[in-house]
């Protein structure tokens, strides 16, 4: 399982701290895979672009038009976070659905 976030991010905090056996990747300073964004993108749609972000905000317009993916790919906090990948399952976020179907609640 991988659990890809931000070590400065609250919400992946409670997930690393609830998944201990999961890997976590810094999407800040690793990246996530093309091929598991593009994955993402196809289960989660515009969900997994985080547009309440701080980053999202300070865009210029031309910028928020580009694809979703290559945004993601420059800037990797705009990632709706955490994505977690355990095989074929893939969760985004962590909220209560997400800690279910986690089997954490």
């Amino acid at each position: 399982m991988i659990l890809y976030g931000l070590a400065s991010c609250d919400t992946c905090r409670k997930a690393r701290k609830a998944l201990l056996h999961a890997d976590f990747v810094d999407v800040r300073s690793d990246g996530v895979p093309r091929d598991v964004l593009a994955a993402a993108q196809d289960r989660f749609g515009d969900r997994l672009l985080n547009t309440r972000s701080t980053t999202w905000r300070g865009l210029p317009e031309a910028e928020r038009a580009r694809p979703p993916l290559d945004l993601i790919a420059d800037h990797p906090t705009l990632m709706k976070r955490p994505l977690i990948v355990d095989g074929s399952r893939m969760v985004l976020g962590w909220d209560k659905a997400a800690q279910a179907e986690m089997g954490v609640v």
